[in-house]
């Protein structure tokens, strides 16, 4: 959808911005001089109102010309600038909510075409820690957002029964692959967030999340338990479903490696969801190419409170600000 939008606004943009330049440079200059020519022959003769006539820009035009710059503006900002979105699922709580409305910093990543997203500019990398918008590897179209984990020649291990990650940077050069990055985990404790369940088979389908004061029960829910993992140097909250069981059978298996245990290939990235065992992610589907990235998720504009699929019910304003 994003992508056809995409291709929607620019072949608008470049369809009127042919119609403003043709008007600019040949249809006005014509019709000013038309007007000159009727002024010649008349004097004074003739009214404003009836020379607007003799050389009237056709609608079709002036609307062209009047909308190409707005076009042009939103082109621009929304390709290479910032872009919004809209988070349709759980996979992020608690840091993200369904029906959170985020702005994505396009250039964070690199400029690129925003029709093939081939890199034209480059500006930078991913960090491990950031909150990354891409392109779904197995299915291009769809717009996935998940946290980046894994940075290309890192070994990645999860331990799906301790629900903690373990990552060796520079594992390419096998003399490091012993040296792990700092990443620690708080106690665990019981979250604000009730899930109701449809289901997970590496897939995010139909779950229902709730915030629900501790002590409160919603029929056919399940409380949730949280922990803070720090990534190195950033702490982010993280959920987990208390009585989840490892899904390694449905694990990504890359060649050469042990169940649950990746090696992040050159250019590609291993990204993860915060909340854990509800989030399709690079555990399940493999690693996302650099070419895949749109960018880094770095503001919420606005948060309606509402439930996948459904219509909201609510706003969250204390949700607007930052994304950490």
């Amino acid at each position: 959808m994003a992508n056809t939008f995409a291709l929607i606004l620019a072949i608008a943009t470049l369809v009127t911005g042919i119609i403003w330049c043709i008007d600019k440079f040949k249809w006005a200059p014509a019709r000013r001089a038309k007007l000159a020519a009727v002024k010649a022959q008349t004097g004074d003769a003739v009214d404003d109102a009836t020379l607007a006539k003799v050389a009237k820009q056709p609608s079709w035009a002036e609307t062209a010309v009047s909308v190409f710059p707005v076009l042009a503006f939103v082109f621009i900002v929304r390709s290479f600038v910032y872009e919004p979105f809209q988070i349709p699922s759980g996979s992020m709580m608690p840091t993200l909510l369904i029906g959170d409305f985020i702005l994505v910093e396009k250039f964070a990543y690199g400029i690129k075409d925003p029709i093939t997203q081939t890199t034209l500019i480059e500006t930078g990398h991913p960090k491990r820690g950031d909150i990354a918008v891409f392109k779904y590897p197995k299915e291009p179209s769809l717009d996935y957002i998940k946290r980046v984990v894994g940075l290309p020649g890192d070994r990645v291990s999860y331990d799906p029964q301790r629900k903690e990650v373990t990552v060796s940077p520079a594992c390419a050069e096998q003399s490091s692959c012993e040296t792990a990055l700092a990443v620690t985990y708080s106690n665990v404790k019981a979250s604000d967030f009730v899930q109701t369940f449809a289901g997970f088979d590496g897939n995010e389908r139909g779950n229902g999340f709730f915030s629900l004061p501790a002590g409160e029960t919603l029929r056919g829910g399940l409380r949730l338990a949280e922990r803070t993992e720090t990534l190195g140097d950033v702490s982010h909250r993280i959920l987990l479903v208390p009585e989840a069981t490892g899904q390694q059978s449905g694990y990504y298996r890359q060649p050469g490696q042990p169940i649950a245990s990746w090696v992040v290939p050159e250019g590609q990235y291993f990204m993860m969801g915060d909340n854990r065992d509800n989030s399709a992610d690079s555990r399940y589907w493999g690693f996302v190419p650099e070419k895949n990235l749109v960018g880094k998720a770095t503001t919420i504009w606005m948060s309606f409170d509402k439930q996948e699929g459904e219509w909201p019910t609510g706003v969250r304003l204390s949700r607007i600000g930052g994304i950490h």
